[in-house]
């Protein structure tokens, strides 16, 4: 292939590439794109007044970026509506959140139109096209709506919804038939490819073919699962770095010989919030014995701030911790320490790495890399214990975790009280065999196991045309 075009909502290649701050994700694109001397396509993050359909080209630490600004209605139907209000509530199964309206679907096609007008001068006839998430579901068939030819894929990192949920979006039919102009299809779980499969099968009358393969609407496209992880060996690096290694120290002795369970989830509901602090508390009640010798580090950055149910919700956590400390507190102890503030990379490693449990009990997830992250951080011979949700994409792999139900208070109480009380041998066992599914599951292994299945599919003529009206 000539280049490697990643496409995605927001560019995030790193400008450092050394940086501690950067994610594992950014890391290993930049990577590939360095490799094949590719570019990284996306909206700046900035608003103009008339879109100009102009790119603006940087280089970040060897990437080649694209960019380009969006007008603000853009940004309020295609980025804070259609994207954020409709799909992904929908995608996580919060359908009483969703807002279908009429104008965030139509800002939402508007946009991803531009971004192929925008894109579609620039590629090459052997360039292979990597477009990423639900923001740009429609932007193959846009593509292919200007005469593109080349292998495009989508890769979801979000889960993809029950078919009985899906139906309940506005021309949801639209949606995945757009999805058919993609070469290959990319999931995190079995579980997301196989509600995928259902909605074509089931709802849009397509049939199976081959190993992963869909015929539906006249043309053809491969799905795949593809589970996501973290820089295995950067993730490692930064918790044996100097920032690393001094916030575990800072953070072991801010315990005071007290057991620490970590949450660490920017603010959305679909992180499970107000259910974890509700679980913690249930456990502080079953265990009177156990208070003032734990306690729970939230590190919950804010996120969407300008939408109004995570406003809600923002004020919902802070009454929330605000009870449980007010009820349990003593003069030298606070039950939960809840932050709304973001740390680097090296910086979460060296909390984790101090605390004896992590809990990660998301209501919904694509993957949950602090899942994996939590893992790595751990001293191999004294190693924390895993609690995980068994709704996020990360229990299909990770079966070693303690899995519970994060709707249940009592069941996320027990699985706290036996994670502080498991003896050092089952701990280890645990570890040993979580360790081996991160290093398995390698952001790098994941991209370039995406590639290689992207480059091995057949592709069939009738991609290189318009196929049917939205």
């Amino acid at each position: 292939m000539s280049r490697l075009i990643v496409v995605s909502n927001r560019v995030s290649a790193p400008t450092d590439p050394a940086a501690g701050s950067a994610g594992g994700l950014a890391m290993a694109l930049s990577a590939a794109l360095r490799k094949y001397d590719g570019l990284w396509f996306g909206w700046s993050g900035e608003t103009i007044d008339s879109f100009t359909g102009e790119m603006k080209v940087e280089d970040r630490a060897g990437v080649t970026v694209g960019l380009v600004d969006l007008e603000p209605q853009d940004v309020e139907e295609y980025y804070n509506g259609y994207a954020n209000k409709t799909l992904w509530p929908l995608f996580h199964h919060r359908i009483d959140l969703a807002q279908y309206e009429r104008s965030y679907g139509e800002g939402y096609e508007r946009v991803n139109r531009r971004f192929a007008e925008v894109l579609a001068p620039v590629i090459k006839p052997d360039d292979v096209i990597w477009i990423h998430d639900y923001h740009m579901i429609p932007m193959a068939r846009d593509l292919r709506r200007l005469g593109v030819r080349n292998r495009i894929g989508f890769f979801l990192h979000t889960p993809w919804p029950t078919r009985q949920l899906l139906v309940t979006l506005p021309h949801h039919r639209r949606l995945v038939e757009s999805m058919f102009d993609f070469d290959l299809i990319g999931f995190h779980t079995r579980e997301w490819c196989d509600l995928f499969t259902d909605y074509v099968v089931s709802e849009a009358q397509g049939e199976l073919f081959g190993h992963g393969g869909l015929e539906c609407f006249g043309r053809r496209v491969q799905t795949g699962v593809f589970p996501i992880g973290i820089d295995v060996d950067g993730f490692l690096a930064a918790k044996n770095s100097t920032l690393g290694t001094r916030t575990y120290d800072r953070m072991a002795a801010s315990a005071a010989f007290r057991a620490m369970i970590v949450g660490v989830d920017r603010l959305d509901y679909s992180k499970g919030l107000e259910e974890r602090l509700l679980g913690y508390e249930q456990f502080l009640q079953d265990n009177p014995s156990m208070r003032g010798e734990v306690f729970l580090l939230q590190v919950t950055p804010i996120s969407r701030d300008d939408v109004d149910s995570y406003q809600d919700m923002r004020a919902r956590l802070d009454a929330l911790a605000g009870r449980v400390n007010g009820a349990f507190a003593d003069m030298d102890w606070q039950p939960i320490r809840y932050l709304n503030r973001t740390y680097r990379r090296d910086q979460l490693a060296g909390i984790y790495r101090a605390a004896r449990v992590g809990l990660v009990t998301p209501l919904r997830d694509g993957m949950n890399l602090v899942a994996k992250e939590y893992v790595a951080a751990q001293n191999p011979d004294d190693p924390g214990v895993l609690i995980l949700s068994r709704f996020a994409g990360a229990a299909e792999q990770m079966r070693e975790a303690l899995l519970v139900n994060p709707y249940s208070r009592e069941e996320l109480s027990d699985a706290i009280q036996k994670a502080l009380t498991m003896p050092l041998a089952e701990r280890v066992r645990r570890w040993e065999a979580l360790m081996q599914v991160v290093r398995d599951t390698d952001v790098g292994i994941w991209r370039d196991a995406f590639v290689k299945a992207l480059l091995a599919v057949e592709t069939e003529p009738e991609k290189t045309q318009w196929a049917g009206a939205a």
